[in-house]
């Protein structure tokens, strides 16, 4: 009979089984437990594993970061340091500098260190249409990020001049820049950026694009922007000397009243070395000329090649420099070439007096665009003869001008008309007025080209020297209204004679050493 089948274990039965199990398998779980543990870990096969404290990811100072508000974070150090300066004492700033270094970079030249050799040759460039143009192929940029290399070897030229021993420098104007409207009456209009319509910062734009032109080339490299029309715009030198007192050099030599201001501490300073740095830029007075049948315009301006001519530098146009092309004919609209200095004390000598005075009480009319030199021509000839001036700057009317040459007439004395009086009916007013009281009426007339006339307003501007009247800059309609209205003096009009005075600079070698040079 085949065996019956078993009976299934009771529940008690079951349990008493498993207990049995796990208790005979103990021992061996503990064995292998043991055997992997670092305990019973075999020195001769390999180190120990180091056992690590786990921890969190997250520091104290993340948390605190966390917990900070962004406006006490510190922030992280920019790589171009931008600063403004003013062109004198109790003005606004109208130079923008930027300063840019590269990550791990240091100075050549350290003020702290006397024995470190600094850069003493500059290799200074204009920036637009010079360094940079347009990405898009525009006349001005669009925005911030619409710059390219002028031509695809500039980066590297620049890095090589770096490496030879040269500071490389920018040299900009930036008119359309204004850093602080409502401190200048003349800008004061100007309108303000407006976020409801997403008006564009000017100032913030053009930061943004140096920023992105000195980061791409990767050098240390100074920046100059001119942003008004004093001492720091291009061609006047005063750019030009911001950077050599950064540098610790110094240029050699200035007459003017802005001069090279870092006298003290010169016995550390070494000379800038003329010979050796340069000056590129577009801005160079070529004449328009045909290239592969295409006409290719005048250049603006000349205020670059005139700057490197003001502080004595070799100039290069961009096509000259990067590309090796031949020089192209230039003119310039004002060449101190053809106006050299003469000793004015020996020259009048042989010479006849440039005005005489008749007999008795006169009334003498100047006629003459703004900066023809009738105010420096009074002081030089009538006021010694005892002429009495009379000048609508000065008294700031022409009702004026007439009620106090009325009054200097009846009391007898001679008296000159120092206004432009550019045509006859102007002119009419000061013979009618010498007939009125019976003196003989005479006219001065000084041929004086417009573009000598807009070089002596711009030195008068700038030079306090030149300047006895405290006479601020003309706009050039002031010269444009002028010669529009001119009409040559005819002696029919009424006057005795007509004495015509052809400029020529009168002064000393000091104050010529302030006219010339380029200004415009």
């Amino acid at each position: 009979m085949p065996p019956s089948p078993k009976a299934p274990p009771s529940a008690a039965a079951a349990a008493a089984a498993s207990r049995k199990d796990r208790s005979s398998r103990t021992p061996m779980l503990a064995a292998k437990r043991k055997a992997n543990s670092s305990d019973a870990h075999d020195p001769s096969i390999s180190p120990p594993p180091t056992r690590r404290k786990v921890q969190s990811t997250v520091s104290k100072t993340v948390v605190s970061s966390f917990f900070t508000p962004a406006s006490q974070k510190p922030k992280a150090k920019s790589l171009i340091v931008w600063e403004e300066r003013a062109p004198a004492d109790g003005v606004s700033a109208t130079l923008l500098v930027a300063t840019f270094q590269p990550e791990g970079a240091k100075e050549a030249a350290d003020d702290d260190a006397p024995e470190s050799p600094r850069r003493r040759k500059v290799a200074a460039f204009d920036l637009d249409a010079t360094l940079i143009t347009t990405a898009s192929g525009k006349k001005h940029a669009d925005s911030a990020t619409d710059w390219t290399w002028w031509d695809r070897t500039v980066p590297q030229r620049l890095r090589t001049l770096h490496d030879e021993g040269y500071a490389v420098v920018i040299f900009s104007n930036q008119n359309g820049l204004v850093l602080h409207p409502e401190a200048d009456p003349k800008k004061s209009k100007t309108p303000k950026p407006n976020p409801k319509t997403g008006a564009p910062d000017r100032v913030a734009n053009f930061k943004q694009k140096c920023a992105g032109v000195l980061t791409d080339l990767g050098l240390p490299v100074r920046l100059y922007a001119a942003t008004g029309k004093d001492w720091f715009r291009k061609p006047r030198p005063g750019m030009w000397q911001e950077m050599a007192k950064d540098l610790g050099l110094i240029t050699g030599g200035d007459n003017g009243d802005n001069g090279d201001r870092g006298e003290k501490g010169d016995e550390r300073r070494d000379h800038l070395d003329l010979k050796e740095s340069f000056f590129v830029g577009d801005a160079a007075g070529r004449v328009p000329y045909l290239r592969n049948g295409k006409t290719v315009p005048k250049d603006f301006s000349c205020s670059d090649r005139n700057l490197a001519a003001n502080v004595g530098v070799r100039f290069a146009t961009p096509e000259e420099y990067f590309l090796g092309e031949a020089a192209r004919e230039f003119v310039r609209g004002f060449d101190l070439a053809e106006h050299p200095f003469a000793d004015a004390a020996a020259a009048t000598l042989d010479e006849a007096p440039a005005f005489t005075k008749g007999d008795g009480q006169e009334l003498v009319v100047f006629c003459g665009p703004p900066g023809a030199g009738k105010s420096t021509f009074f002081r030089s000839h009538l006021e010694p003869l005892g002429f009495e001036r009379v000048n609508q700057d000065t008294l700031k009317s022409k009702d004026k001008c007439v009620k106090v040459a009325t009054a200097l007439l009846q009391d007898g004395s001679s008296v000159a008309i120092d206004n432009t009086n550019p045509d006859p009916t102007t002119r009419a007013l000061w013979v009618d007025l010498a007939k009125k009281h019976r003196v003989p009426v005479r006219c001065v007339w000084f041929k004086t080209s417009p573009a000598i006339c807009e070089h002596n307003d711009a030195v008068r501007s700038q030079n306090k020297l030149l300047n006895p009247d405290n006479r601020e800059a003309l706009p050039r309609i002031a010269f444009n209204g002028f010669f529009s209205r001119f009409r040559e003096p005819k002696v029919a009009e009424g006057f005795s004679d007509i004495t015509e005075v052809a400029f020529t600079f009168r002064g000393t070698e000091e104050e010529y050493a302030l006219w010339g040079r380029y200004w415009l």
